[in-house]
C-alpha cells in the first residue's frame, strides 16, 4: 500500500453521496446551530477566516492555485480551537439545562448557576485554551491537565483565562486518561476533542464546531465565482478537524468531493498506523514533536468512523520539513503574501512540499496544473518563543513584512 515511506493511499476511500449513517452524527443542519451560536461569543470573529492565493508557490510546486486558509484570525486565542471547545461546552450546557437560551450561556446569563459547574480537559495548549477562554465567560471553573511536553509558555496562556492546571510527567495520552480519571472522582464534565468508550456527544460537537472552516471555505469559492477546491489538506492529531471539515465538504458535494490528504507528524502517525491497521490506532513513534497540536499518539474512534471512508491519502511530515514551511510563508515572495503560520499550521505546505519532489506521487493524487489545492493554518504563533527560534525573527517582524507587502499591492 506504502508508495514511500511518507505517503498512504487509502484503499476505502469511496467517492459517494455522504452515508445516512454519518449524516446522524455530522450534519449542515447541526453545523449551522453550532456556527450561529458561536457567533454570538466575543471570543470569535465576526467574519470568515481570510483564504490567501500562493501563485507562486503553486508554480513552484506544479500546480493550478494554491490556498491558505488562515485560521489565526479566528480570535483572540490564534487557532481554529476557538471554534471547538467552546460550543461543545455550551451545547453540553444546554442538553443539562434544555431551557436556557443557547446564545445566552456565552454572555454569562447563568452564571450563578453555574458556580458549582467544573468542566475539564487535556491539551496540548491551544485546545484547553479555548476551553478555558470559554467557561471564563459562561462562569463555569476549568481545570486542564497538561503533560510533560507542554512549554510553560502555553500554560500561562491557559492560566491567563482562570483555569486551573494540573500538571502530569507523561504524554498526552496519559493525560487525556488523568482528565477523565478526575473527572470522574470529582463528578466534574470532560470536554475532550477525542473520543473514548461511553464517550461521544462532546466529541461530536467539537467536530461540529470545526465544521465552521469548510462552510466558509465552501462559500468563499462560491461566493467569487471561482472553481471548487479539488484538494483539500487537512491536520491529522485525534482526526477531530480533519473528520469535521472532510464531513462538511463530503454532505455539500457527494461524490464530487474534493480529493482529502490528512499529514501529521511522522512521530505522531495515529491515523497513518489506522489506515494501515482499518481501525482507531496508536501511533508508533515517540509522539513528541514541534508540532505541538498535532502531537497525539491515539486516534479518536469517532473521527475515525469518518475519516475511513473519505480520506483519500495520508502523509507524515518531519519536524524539519514543518520549520521549513514556516519560513517559506513568512517570508512570502512577490506574488505570495507573508503569512504568520505556526508549528501545526504549516503541516499542509510542508505536505505538499515533500509531493512536489516526485511527479509519479504528484500523478497519482491528481496534482496537475488544473488543480485547485487548500491548506488550512490552523494557528498563528500560539507559542511565540517557539515560534521565533523556528522562523528566526519575530511574529511581530513576520506581520510587519505582511503590512508592507500589502502597501505594495496597493501602491
Amino acid at each position: 500500500m506504502k508508495v514511500n515511506p511518507m505517503l498512504l493511499h487509502n484503499p476505502r476511500a469511496v467517492r459517494t453521496a455522504y452515508p445516512d449513517d454519518l449524516h446522524e452524527i455530522l450534519n449542515h443542519t447541526q453545523a449551522k446551530i453550532s456556527r450561529d451560536c458561536l457567533q454570538q461569543w466575543r471570543g470569535i470573529a465576526p467574519q470568515p477566516t481570510p483564504i490567501y492565493d500562493l501563485p507562486d508557490a503553486a508554480k513552484r510546486i506544479g500546480v493550478g492555485m494554491i490556498s491558505v486558509k488562515d485560521e489565526s484570525q479566528r480570535s483572540s486565542l490564534g487557532s481554529f480551537k476557538a471554534l471547538g471547545a467552546p460550543i461543545a461546552l455550551v451545547r453540553f450546557l444546554m442538553r443539562e439545562h434544555p431551557e436556557w437560551e443557547m446564545a445566552a450561556v456565552f454572555t454569562g446569563r447563568y452564571r450563578d448557576a453555574l458556580r458549582e459547574q467544573t468542566v475539564i480537559s487535556a491539551t496540548d495548549g491551544n485546545h484547553g485554551r479555548a476551553l478555558a477562554a470559554a467557561a471564563q465567560d459562561c462562569g463555569c471553573r476549568c481545570v486542564i491537565v497538561l503533560h510533560a511536553h507542554v512549554s510553560e509558555e502555553r500554560e500561562a496562556a491557559i492560566s491567563a483565562y482562570g483555569a486551573e492546571i494540573v500538571r502530569i510527567t507523561g504524554n498526552y495520552d496519559e493525560s487525556v486518561v488523568e482528565a477523565a480519571r478526575l473527572a470522574q472522582a470529582n463528578g466534574w464534565q470532560v470536554i475532550s476533542d477525542t473520543s473514548y468508550d461511553g464517550y461521544e456527544d462532546v466529541p461530536r460537537d467539537v467536530m461540529q464546531g470545526y465544521a465552521t472552516i469548510a462552510a466558509e471555505a465552501i462559500e468563499a469559492s462560491e461566493g467569487t465565482g471561482q472553481a471548487a477546491f479539488t484538494h483539500v489538506l487537512l491536520q491529522g492529531g485525534v482526526g477531530g478537524l480533519a473528520a469535521g471539515a472532510a464531513a462538511y465538504w463530503w454532505e455539500h458535494a457527494g461524490a464530487a468531493r474534493p480529493t482529502f490528504i490528512v499529514v501529521e507528524p511522522e512521530q505522531a502517525d495515529c491515523l497513518w498506523q489506522s489506515a494501515v491497521h482499518g481501525q482507531a490506532s496508536v501511533a508508533q513513534g515517540s509522539v513528541d514533536s514541534i508540532m505541538a497540536g498535532l502531537a497525539c499518539g491515539a486516534t479518536s474512534p469517532l473521527a475515525w468512523r469518518f475519516l475511513d471512508s473519505s480520506v483519500d491519502a495520508f502523509m507524515t511530515v518531519s519536524d524539519d520539513e514543518a520549520i521549513a514551511a514556516m519560513r517559506q510563508l513568512a517570508a512570502g515572495s512577490e506574488r505570495d503574501m507573508p503569512v504568520l503560520a505556526g508549528e501545526s499550521g504549516v503541516a499542509g505546505l510542508a505536505a505538499l512540499n515533500q509531493l512536489a519532489a516526485n511527479k509519479q506521487q504528484m500523478a497519482a493524487l491528481g496534482l496537475d496544473e488544473h488543480a485547485r489545492v487548500l491548506f488550512i493554518s490552523s494557528e498563528g504563533a500560539t507559542a511565540p518563543s517557539v515560534y521565533a527560534e523556528a522562523v528566526g525573527e519575530t511574529a511581530a517582524a513576520v506581520l510587519a513584512r505582511q503590512q508592507q507587502w500589502l502597501a505594495g499591492q496597493t501602491a
